[in-house]
């Protein structure tokens, strides 16, 4: 016997719709490409995506076509989520930090047949344009005076005349909300990447997960910066989640750095935000220099890579901040865990709260984690025990766009997801490593983010990364890449003395390489394989 309830489907059209309806009112408040700052109200673009929507039925576009975006945080590129998706068709945001062959490998694999742009990007547009094949209309995301009339580009228009003409009222239509919703690449460090293409059911679901109390804890009492680049995993989903719970929202645009950060914060009253550790080092390096303070901002949450637990400290000692520590892949919407203190672990001793929240969390409710052997044995959740995670849920993949990579599922649907982990007696996960950057030496592993982690705490370090080198003896040993802190005079010395104490001796690096810049993949994160072949020549010293 089923239950007596309406089925009615999950579909990204209702979220702009209830936060049109519900929280008309609430702002989304954007720093334009043009330098100036765009303020209007969830109602107001709710309008503007039944415009978009209009303009891609005018398109004669299919249902689940696919829509390119190369657009910085900001409401055109938020309209687009929803006039996309809304209509039937994919929203397939593409991240320009990649090189314009990978960016024009992206579209056509995807078989985009629009593709919408800012125009910081044009350089970009106009390396790849007459390479993808299936792109066949071509938006600049500008007012019509702004498009620049050399592009080059054959039918190139702007986005505010696409939407111009077209009716303020659309009737969303109403679909199997399993149809696909969104379409994003993983960051292909291994081959060309691979597309993981979003449900409207998983979509909504997620947005459901992230804003939950001990997840991001998302409401309208909170006004929320997503620095993470909608390109990026759908900002993590943050842009669905805001019009669920009618959130403001304030989009940085391009400007990333400390100071632009910083001021958007102070002037939008930016209780919460959310990126990734290399943007908060800058932020915090800014405010540090310049004696600043927050007025407003509560929390952060920082995912992408694992964040320094010196980072954490700095955020909640010195500014007040409470950091949310989460971790997910593109794979998985991406949300898996946000680390929230349990009401027991609230009375413990700051020093013992600490140790918890360093750890990336607790998993939200739809996904499932295991860790096991090399053998696929269950290990023990004791935060001692070691293995490969798996997950599984309602928002993580089954297979990849186009069973790129075959199936990536072991039996009983569990995800492998190349990271190395434990998990405590209260469900808390830490990532110890991923597998592919695991140093095994002498039979023993070394996890190379607890190495980071030791030397990011030292005052002269600014970034470091460890990798491993072969080792006759013990197969693999640890080194370390920094980067000084500006000023800083800190020797090799200074820095293996660092983590007298802290760590055991064998696995403390065997030496420290002080370098200008250490290489960052398209999300911010440290690319280790450039890294290793970097210094694929590298001798350790004798002794």
């Amino acid at each position: 016997m089923l239950g007596l309830m309406q089925d009615q489907p999950l579909l990204i059209s209702s979220l702009i719709e209830f936060a049109a309806r519900h929280h008309r009112s609430a702002e989304i408040v954007s720093r334009r490409v043009e330098g100036d700052l765009h303020r209007y109200t969830y109602a107001d673009a709710a309008v503007r995506a039944r415009r978009v929507a209009g303009a891609l039925d005018r398109l004669g576009l299919a249902f689940s076509d696919r829509v390119g975006t190369l657009a910085w945080n900001g409401y055109r590129h938020f309209e687009l989520y929803y006039g996309i998706s809304g209509s039937g068709r994919v929203v397939h945001t593409i991240n320009p930090r990649l090189v314009p062959e990978q960016v024009a490998w992206i579209a056509n694999h995807a078989e985009d047949q629009v593709l919408c742009f800012d125009l910081s990007f044009l350089p970009i547009v106009k390396a790849i344009w007459s390479k993808c094949t299936t792109v066949k209309h071509w938006i600049a995301l500008c007012d019509a005076d702004a498009l620049p009339a050399d592009s080059g580009i054959a039918g190139l228009r702007s986005y505010e005349a696409w939407i111009a003409g077209e009716s303020d009222q659309y009737d969303w239509p109403e679909f199997d909300e399993r149809s696909a919703a969104a379409l994003c690449y993983t960051s292909g460090t291994t081959g060309n990447p691979k597309g993981a293409l979003y449900s409207h059911r998983s979509s909504v679901l997620h947005a459901y997960g992230a804003a939950m109390p001990d997840a991001m804890g998302l409401s309208a009492r909170e006004s929320i910066l997503p620095v993470v680049p909608m390109f990026h995993v759908n900002a993590w989903g943050i842009p669905y989640a805001a019009a669920m719970t009618g959130a403001k929202l304030v989009f940085p645009g391009a400007a990333l750095d400390g100071k632009s950060v910083h001021d958007l914060i102070e002037s939008e009253g930016v209780t919460m935000a959310a990126g990734v550790p290399t943007v908060w080092l800058g932020l915090l390096n800014h405010m540090a220099q310049h004696g600043l303070r927050f007025s407003t901002l509560k929390s952060t949450v920082i995912g992408g890579s694992a964040c320094p637990p010196a980072m954490i400290a700095s955020f909640k000692d010195t500014y007040g901040v409470t950091v949310l520590h989460a971790w997910g892949m593109t794979e998985m919407s991406p949300l898996g865990t946000v680390c929230n203190l349990k009401l027991h672990q609230t009375r413990l001793p700051a020093e013992q709260q600490m140790a918890v929240l360093v750890k990336q969390g607790r998993a939200v409710f739809g996904v499932e984690l295991r860790i096991v052997d090399p053998d696929g044995r269950d290990l023990p959740w004791d935060g001692q025990s070691a293995g490969d995670l798996l997950v599984k849920g309602p928002w993580i993949i089954q297979s990849y766009f186009k069973g790129e990579g075959g199936d990536p599922l072991l039996p009983g649907h569990w995800f492998p997801t190349g990271d190395v982990a434990t998990i405590d007696t209260d469900g808390f996960l830490q990532i110890t490593d991923r597998s592919k950057d695991v140093i095994k030496s002498g039979g023993e592993w070394i996890s190379s983010i607890d190495v980071e982690n030791i030397a990011m705490a030292h005052p002269g370090v600014a970034m470091a990364a460890c990798i491993s080198v072969p080792h006759p003896k013990w197969d693999e040993r640890p080194i370390l890449v920094v980067i000084k802190k500006p000023g800083q005079e800190v020797s090799r010395q200074d820095i293996l003395d660092f983590y007298a104490g802290k760590i055991a001796k064998w696995q403390v690096p065997d030496d420290v390489l002080f370098v200008d810049s250490i290489p960052l993949g398209a999300t911010g994160k440290i690319q280790k394989i450039k890294l290793r072949e970097q210094f694929k020549d590298y001798q350790l010293p004798a002794g």
